[in-house]
């Protein structure tokens, strides 16, 4: 049942990447339903800020559709390469707050906390906050330096080098420690052991 379930998806993820490719709007429509509530989970969590967060994800999905053509299935799923532009995209945004820090600053004594922004993503910060904890937990369960490089590389947006630095351990070290945590983490989610 769960080979068949995954060969839908997988079949249905091909027709979205053509509808992509050629330009049709609808696809565009889905792919945001289907994936915006991981981006903006993921986003948040690096950036922080749910304003911030929600103008990466409208980047995300516009770069998403003008370079359909780039993303190749062999290299991993649609998610996969959304994420890898979300993350991208996140530290992209954070880079650029470090080189202006004083726009960041409370406007007019208002703040989130005041009830000024309302939420469009009520709906869907819920589902994306129930995959936060679920990411957490899995998270949580790999041993400390896994956890860390991981943390460091996706997170803080440290490269290789700057995490065995930081870690005062091999690069090599540090690049099999983040390997092996992805695929504890894939297979903690999807519910296979590795």
């Amino acid at each position: 049942m769960r080979a068949n379930l995954f060969d839908e998806a997988r079949h249905s993820e091909e027709a979205l990447v053509r509808g992509l490719r050629t330009g049709d709007e609808g696809s565009l429509g889905v792919l945001y339903d289907r994936y915006a509530t991981s981006v903006y989970s993921l986003v948040y969590k690096i950036v922080g800020d749910h304003t911030e967060a929600e103008d990466v994800v409208q980047d995300v999905f516009v770069q998403a559709w003008q370079r359909a053509a780039r993303y190749d299935p062999s290299r991993g799923s649609l998610i996969a390469w959304l994420l890898v532009i979300a993350r991208s995209r996140a530290l992209d945004c954070l880079r650029a707050r470090r080189a202006r820090p004083d726009r960041y600053g409370v406007i007019d004594g208002a703040s989130d906390q005041d009830g000024a922004w309302a939420e469009p993503f009520q709906y869907t910060a819920v589902l994306a906050a129930e995959q936060a904890v679920e990411l957490q937990a899995a998270l949580t369960a790999l041993p400390l330096l896994q956890r860390l490089a991981l943390e460091m590389a996706y997170y803080e947006g440290l490269t290789h080098a700057e995490i065995a630095g930081r870690l005062e351990q091999p690069l090599g070290t540090v690049k099999a420690r983040i390997r092996l945590g992805i695929v504890k983490l894939r297979a903690a989610i999807l519910g296979n052991p590795p």
